[in-house]
């Protein structure tokens, strides 16, 4: 094998059509909504890790658990990256009518794109925040929230760090 690229071998590099089940895809007894996605700071250093946190409520009649996932996209960067790119999630149960916020932290290493080192680069970024993954065509009954978040300053080795 000499072509060791993952561009149509995987969900996650697949470009505009997406699988019929993705990542997290499933069915629960009870609805949940999210809601207060805050990411903190909105721009930060080029080493800075990213403070993120969603309200999540338990809409239904039944005890539930969700899967909270936080996906990222890079929305411009210099080399090949998947369309986005799973970087947090925690099983959490809820009970009916009940709400609970939930925080996470994304380390400026889960930023780093492959360019013969691991390398930060300034630029705009999605944070996706839901039960589900981004775009999906199968749809969960839980919708995904997204915020932008902007990293500055000069590109650097993720060693420089």
């Amino acid at each position: 094998m000499e072509n060791y690229t993952m561009e149509g071998r995987t969900y996650r590099y697949y470009g505009q059509e997406a699988p019929l089940y993705p990542f997290g895809y499933g069915l629960s007894y009870t609805t949940f909504q999210y809601r207060d996605l805050v990411l903190s700071p909105a721009v930060l250093p080029i080493c800075a890790n990213l403070s993120v946190s969603v309200v999540l409520e338990n809409t239904g009649q039944r005890d539930g658990e969700e899967v909270v996932q936080l996906y990222l996209r890079w929305e411009q960067p210099s080399v090949p990256v998947p369309r986005w790119q799973l970087v947090a999630f925690r099983r959490v149960a809820v009970p009916p009518g009940r709400a609970t916020k939930l925080s996470f932290g994304v380390v400026a290493a889960q930023r780093a794109v492959w360019t013969q080192q691991w390398h930060l680069e300034p630029g705009a970024f999605t944070l996706f925040a839901g039960g589900q993954q981004p775009d999906q065509r199968t749809r969960a009954p839980s919708e995904v929230l997204s915020a932008r978040f902007t990293v500055t300053g000069a590109a650097r080795p993720l060693h420089g760090c």
